[in-house]
């Protein structure tokens, strides 16, 4: 998405974030849940999403996750993109989202979160930035400060990663760091 296209008080909002917060089921995947035969359950990433979380860590943007599910694969997805703030089986997100900010030491305007269903919206009232993808339930994107144009699991983060980086001048940096 063109800059110019956004709100100025949203691109206010993305310049100051420092850190960004992602939901895992309907953010970073889209939400389907598959279980084979022997109970495994197995999620889709999105690998465009991925890189867009690593470039934003490699420009300083430091990244976490707050998610109400336990899962032995987000923590693998966690580890294998350098996430090391991940709070699984959050049942109140907001008392994660306390320690998260407690760990890096931020005001909440230097916070965004992305979450999709109403046991997000406690952490998107505490936030500077508030985050929904296009599938989230109707009562989160009424209370987001943006919502992308596509659902999650299906590139929602990698928008959001994009927007940040180019809102604080770090996208040719980042881009030239894998262009090399």
């Amino acid at each position: 998405m063109p800059l110019n296209a956004l709100r100025p008080e949203v691109l206010a909002k993305l310049a100051n974030i420092q850190l960004i917060i992602f939901d895992i089921d309907g953010v970073m995947t889209d939400g389907k849940l598959y279980f084979s035969a022997s109970g495994d359950t197995l999620k889709g990433f999105n690998a465009k999403d991925g890189l867009g979380l690593k470039m934003l860590m490699q420009s300083g943007i430091e990244v976490a996750i707050i998610t109400g599910r336990t899962s032995a694969i987000v923590a693998q997805r966690a580890k294998e993109l350098g996430i090391e703030q991940v709070y699984q089986g959050q049942k109140n997100k907001v008392i994660a989202y306390d320690d998260c900010q407690q760990h890096f030491k931020l005001a909440a305007e230097h916070i965004a979160y992305m979450g999709d269903d109403i046991n997000d919206i406690p952490v998107m009232r505490k936030v500077g930035l508030s985050i929904a993808p296009a599938n989230a339930q109707y009562e989160v994107q009424e209370i987001a400060d943006y919502t992308c144009k596509v659902s999650g699991g299906d590139g929602a983060v990698r928008e959001v990663c994009d927007m940040i980086l180019k809102t604080q001048d770090k996208w040719q940096q980042a881009i030239e760091a894998y262009g090399n």
